[in-house]
């Protein structure tokens, strides 16, 4: 079967939308134990940018930023994030949704959430979450790398992923 992700609004196509979430945020969810570990105080996860590409891809800029930002309140309780996750996968997840609906091409898609992640995000954690919400002072330059390094990785399996899916006759993106 191969799901066409058009702009239909009807119902049923609604509620396949929130079943295309849930999953992808128990992908990001089920995973995180595996794939997150710490670099400087972050804790890194390139599966959340494996995630935020399928989802910002598949259901748009608004679905991914929920599910990243589902993830990060769930990694948070289970202790396998900070609160640095919220602007590192939310930011990138919006982004790369915007970039990916305006220019319809995968690779856009992934630039968006490298750049969103890898170079917005540290500017947002280092002079908001980290010193109000974390009561501490974290260098930018510090932050860049782990986000950076985190992002691309997680892009790039992203790309992969949807690129498998594509040839499977999984996911039709020609129409989306």
């Amino acid at each position: 079967m191969i799901f066409n992700f058009s702009n239909d609004t009807s119902a049923q196509f609604d509620t396949r939308k929130v079943a295309y979430a849930v999953v992808l945020a128990a992908i990001g969810i089920a995973l995180a134990p595996y794939t997150s570990f710490p670099v400087g105080i972050a804790k890194i996860n390139p599966t959340q940018h494996l995630v935020n590409v399928l989802g910002a891809v598949l259901l748009g800029p608004w679905w991914a930023t929920a599910i990243a930002a589902i993830v990060a309140i769930i990694r948070n309780m289970m202790g396998v994030g900070t609160l640095l996750a919220f602007p590192g996968g939310m930011i990138g997840a919006f982004l790369a949704g915007i970039c990916y609906r305006k220019w319809r091409h995968l690779y856009v898609g992934a630039a968006g959430e490298i750049i969103g992640t890898g170079l917005i995000a540290p500017v947002a954690s280092a002079l908001f979450i980290a010193p109000v919400l974390m009561g501490k002072a974290i260098p930018l330059f510090a932050l860049l790398p782990s986000f950076l390094g985190s992002t691309i990785v997680g892009a790039c399996l992203g790309v992969f992923a949807l690129k498998l899916l594509v040839a499977a006759g999984v996911v039709d993106l020609s129409t989306s």
